[in-house]
């Protein structure tokens, strides 16, 4: 941990995770750098202390400094893409790589941090053509299964099986809450058309139910942070990129972790940037929603 995060954990402060594969992976150079340390500010200016996590050099890291963030952020460095499963063999070879949702997640509570902001959150892929069933489940879901933090988010992305998604955190006891909404988010939209379990329209009462839900489970607990409003992509827009992306897809035969940066990357050129204005904001709305709920869990 870094000294900064360390303090603020010894003395019960409110600290937030935060990834490193969207900086790494999910913004082009330059920019990744500046939501970087806008990600970081926000966190400050709510009251919680930010701990940016990636692994380098072998070392699993809570909290880099500014040398290490411009690393991650640095396209030459060409740094992994890291899930759960992959973080133990990269520790063991001295590898580096940045940080998934499921990743995250568990090296922030191994560290004692309880509150994760992030963009959004991997689920069920759709079935292969001719299928009817997939395998393809992000591990995203399974560690939320299993680690109490509350993994703050604004939903999946549209070209996931949304409701098999849902059905997965219903099975394993992860509540979803919707803030301020009664409609789930599918990321670059502020709803997706399926409805959240229960609804929260303040800090306080989504930390009142973490911490009601921590009595009685060890599993996570999602909080759905729709997209701000300014900043959805135009629905017509979305279903075409949509439409089109899933067909580029299927033509060129993408499938399990290759399929969100393929489309990504066609979102991102064919909105000619909105995607990426609409990522940034929801990523900064959902760090500062993170550190207004660490700060009433502390409280």
């Amino acid at each position: 941990m870094s000294a900064e995060v360390a303090d603020a954990l010894a003395e019960g402060l409110a600290v937030v995770a935060l990834e490193s594969t969207l900086l790494s992976h999910g913004l082009p150079p330059g920019r990744n750098l500046d939501v970087a340390t806008r990600l970081e500010r926000t966190v400050r200016d709510a009251g919680a202390v930010p701990a940016t996590i990636a692994v380098l050099d072998g070392q699993a890291l809570i909290g880099l400094s500014v040398a290490q963030l411009e690393r991650v952020c640095t396209e030459a460095t060409g740094l992994d893409k890291l899930s759960l499963r992959d973080v133990g063999p990269a520790l063991a070879l001295g590898r580096s790589g940045a940080t998934t949702v499921a990743s995250t997640s568990t090296l922030a509570h191994a560290a004692g941090i309880d509150v994760f902001g992030t963009g959004g959150l991997g689920g069920v892929h759709l079935p292969p053509p001719g299928a009817t069933v997939t395998w393809d489940v992000s591990a995203d879901l399974g560690v939320l299964a299993r680690v109490p933090t509350l993994v703050v988010c604004s939903g999946v992305k549209s070209v996931l099986d949304i409701p098999a998604t849902l059905e997965v955190l219903e099975t394993n006891s992860v509540p979803v809450l919707g803030y301020r909404t009664d409609d789930f988010p599918a990321f670059y939209r502020r709803s997706s058309g399926l409805p959240v379990p229960q609804r929260v329209d303040d800090a306080e009462q989504a930390a009142a139910a973490v911490t009601a839900h921590r009595h009685l489970a060890e599993s996570g607990i999602l909080l759905a942070n729709p997209v701000p409003p300014e900043s959805e992509l135009d629905e017509q827009l979305h279903d075409r990129l949509l439409s089109e992306g899933l067909e580029l897809l299927r033509s060129r035969g993408v499938r399990g972790a290759d399929v969100t940066p393929v489309l990504l990357e066609y979102f991102h050129t064919g909105s000619a940037g909105a995607s990426l204005d609409a990522n940034e904001a929801l990523v900064l709305s959902n760090a500062r929603l993170a550190a207004e709920v660490a700060v009433r869990l502390r409280a």
